[in-house]
């Protein structure tokens, strides 16, 4: 069980459940769950057989829970059991289903006989003692989950596999010992026999699908190493990833993963992260980058000082995120809940009718029984309770592999609806880096040299306009002149002395204060203050005063991916909006960048008022999605229908994920679409998965209530159909990113 704080009143804790066969075992460990004291929620999830409890703290109340799963027919089990049991092989619970096999098929040789104009037909003690084991011994687990279900008052597909097969072999045995002494009766013990041999066979095929469902939680499992190599004052020591604490130096030798989260201390490497981001490409890693736990070193061995440990990293995270949206509920399964919670008692009362329709109307004993035996079979809601999580397991799966994080099933069920998506500007749509988008010189100047000397100055400063001076300059391969003499002047800028000679770099104002004049660069001055750039300036001081040499303009840059992205939600029908805090003019320069229109653009917001902007757009009835970087966005995305948080290399990637229902693990903005597509198609497959499971029933009832259908044809469609939903959910496993 694990236990998680959801408050400062209530726990989360979340149980395995083992046993549950259908959408009534479900509802049945809901109220079971419910009717313990102090438990407020309760999600039961039959794709991944747990449930998700939020519950008040009191005395042993994880025994509390335990118990009322126990009482009600089921056994309570570690929260991610089935996800850290071993692999087991393909063929792996095969056996009773082999055995129920070659006990069943010699029973259905008269009904194979019949095909070729043959009568054969097998002593009635011998298909006795052949439906027998298969009764009894392979069905007992149908007896004792239906039993449980009978002391708790509801039903279950297990009650009905059990109440239908049982009727079939009693109806038989009582044929074989009422009949004359040299009469062949026709027994029924093939049909008890290959209905629960076809159900065994069902329910195999869906715990072999159910594994693959798991598959990327498994996957993500595996990325963490048990062991990392501590470095010590006796050098390296191998110690249990358990024993790592935050602040301890760790070798990561190529080849290996990284153990947990950390910063590189020493070393330079190629780091491969594609299976937390999906970017396919390596991730040049330096001295002071940090390193994320799970991902692939390189080919360089690095030292790197752990940051983070255990349920705080990055990939616990990512995990934790991967685990709640497969473990909640969608919308959409309410209503499977509602039909579930009346189809068992529905259906033994359409069983009971077809019975007494067939025999009151004169037809045989047997011949009723037998048409209420294939009611009861074909009506089991195995693929009902399936049919939702399925799809959403395999969904949010294939969207983790990708660097897509769906945090909730309400969120990947509304993503496909979006109406608007809003993206917020700074960090988002752009870089969030200052650039030297200009440096304009006086006619007959030499630029190259003039931006050397301004890279020299600004060498030492940590302001991110003077790096991107400095970034500029490496970008051009200009090797800087020694500076000395170096004095800044907080808010304002700097001044030096570079090769004998004195110079001052700052923003326009200040260099208007000490006498500059900026005459010969008035046309260009307009035209940058028009675009909304950031302005500063170079000057030289001389006897004849302070003469400006360079005018310099910074901006941010949109992302690559920026205007295709816009392109993309805008051909789908999609209104596309940007948020941004800056004045009109640099907000719809960028705008234009990107592709957006004057009336697209919402300038001049407050941090604290985009989530009302959010808020007024929802109430003209409109599903809204917002996109922001996760830091100053957190209300914004927390207002909108669905958040889609950008995780990104300055921090906010852990706001991001508890603000948003999807964070996309990098900042490729064609991941929003690709979140869109991706929801879109797994509720299609909610949708196709309900309409089968509903269909089967629908269908199939009436059938075998007029005699259309017999036993082992009603056995082998409701097998069918619980293999159909989970085979249709995992096509989802096929997608893959159209970028």
């Amino acid at each position: 069980m694990t236990t998680l704080n959801s408050g400062p009143e209530n726990l989360r804790f979340d149980l395995g459940i083992h046993g549950m066969t259908c959408a009534s075992c479900v509802a049945r460990a809901e109220r079971a769950l419910k009717k313990v004291p102090g438990v407020q929620e309760v999600a039961v999830n039959l794709a991944t057989e747990s449930a998700r409890i939020l519950v008040a703290p009191s005395e042993q109340i994880e025994a509390r829970l335990k118990r009322a799963v126990r009482d009600a027919g089921y056994e309570p089990v570690a929260a991610n059991a089935a996800i850290d049991a071993p692999s087991e092989s393909t063929w792996a619970g095969f056996g009773p289903v082999a055995l129920g096999g070659l006990l069943s098929i010699p029973l259905m040789l008269p009904m194979l006989g019949d095909l070729f104009g043959q009568h054969w037909m097998l002593p009635a003690w011998l298909q006795f003692a052949l439906a027998t084991p298969v009764q009894f011994f392979l069905g007992a687990r149908f007896y004792k989950a239906g039993w449980h279900a009978l002391l708790a008052r509801s039903g279950n597909m297990d009650l009905l596999v059990s109440i239908g097969t049982s009727a079939g072999w009693l109806l038989s045995v009582w044929l074989w010992l009422t009949s004359a002494p040299d009469a062949v009766p026709h027994l029924y013990f093939e049909a008890s026999a290959v209905v629960i041999t076809l159900v065994l066979l069902g329910k195999w095929l869906e715990a072999r699908a159910k594994r693959q469902t798991t598959s990327a939680i498994r996957a993500l499992h595996a990325l963490r190493p048990d062991v990392a190599h501590l470095l010590g004052l006796d050098g390296e020591v191998d110690v249990p990833i358990d024993e790592v604490l935050a602040g301890d130096e760790l070798v990561v030798r190529p080849g290996e993963r990284f153990a947990v989260d950390g910063r590189v201390m020493e070393g330079q490497t190629q780091v491969d992260e594609s299976m937390l981001t999906g970017e396919p490409l390596p991730v040049t890693k330096q001295i002071g980058d940090p390193v994320t736990g799970g991902t692939l070193n390189g080919d360089g061995r690095v030292i790197v000082q752990v940051t983070a440990i255990g349920v705080d990293t990055v990939l616990a995270n990512i995990i934790r995120l991967v685990e709640d949206a497969q473990a909640g509920k969608a919308p959409i399964q309410r209503l499977v809940d509602q039909v579930s919670a009346v189809f068992v008692p529905v259906v033994m009362g359409l069983a009971l009718a077809t019975f007494l329709g067939w025999w009151l109307s004169g037809h045989a004993l047997e011949v009723a029984v037998i048409h209420a035996v294939t009611v009861l079979v074909i009506a089991c809601p195995c693929a009902l309770g399936l049919a939702t999580p399925a799809a959403i397991m395999a969904g949010t799966g294939v969207a983790a592999q990708h660097g897509i994080l769906i945090k909730d099933a309400q969120a990947l069920e509304l993503a496909h609806k979006a109406q608007v998506v809003v993206f917020d500007k700074t960090g988002t749509l752009t870089v969030g880096q200052a650039r030297l988008t200009d440096f304009v010189v006086r006619p007959g100047e030499d630029e190259t040299h003039w931006l050397g000397i301004a890279a020299a100055l600004q060498s030492g400063s940590s302001h991110p306009l003077a790096r991107a001076v400095v970034t500029a300059a490496q970008e051009k391969s200009i090797v800087l002149p020694p500076v000395s003499q170096i004095l800044s002047t907080p808010g304002k800028g700097l001044q030096g002395s570079v090769e004998g000679e004195d110079y001052v770099i700052g923003n326009l104002l200040w260099l208007r204060e000490l006498g500059g004049s900026l005459a010969d660069f008035e046309d260009t001055l307009i035209t940058l203050q028009n675009r909304g750039a950031t302005l500063a300036a170079l000057a030289q001081r001389s006897a004849e005063g302070l003469q400006v040499l360079a005018l310099m303009a910074f901006g941010d840059e949109p992302k690559p991916s920026a205007a295709p992205a816009v392109a993309a939600l805008r051909a789908q029908g999609i209104r596309v909006l940007m948020l941004s805090g800056d004045n009109q003019a640099a907000a719809q320069a960028m705008a234009q960048r990107v592709g957006l229109k004057a009336d697209e653009v919402i300038s001049d917001v407050l941090p604290g008022d985009k989530a009302a902007h959010i808020t007024r757009l929802k109430q003209g009835g409109q599903t809204v999605i917002m996109v922001g970087d996760g830091v100053n966005d957190a209300p914004a995305l927390a207002a909108a229908d669905v958040g889609i948080a950008m995780a990104n290399a300055g921090g906010g990637t852990d706001v991001a994920m508890h603000a948003a229902g999807i964070t996309l693990m990098r900042g490729d903005l064609a991941l929003v679409t690709a979140a869109l597509d991706i929801s879109h198609r797994t509720v299609a497959k909610i949708r196709q998965n309900l309409f089968w499971a509903f269909i089967y029933n629908v269908a199939g009832i009436p059938l075998a209530a007029f005699g259309v259908l017999n036993p082992v044809l009603a056995g082998a469609a409701m097998a069918m159909s619980s293999v159909s939903v989970m085979s249709n959910a995992l096509l989802l496993k096929r997608w893959r990113l159209n970028l």
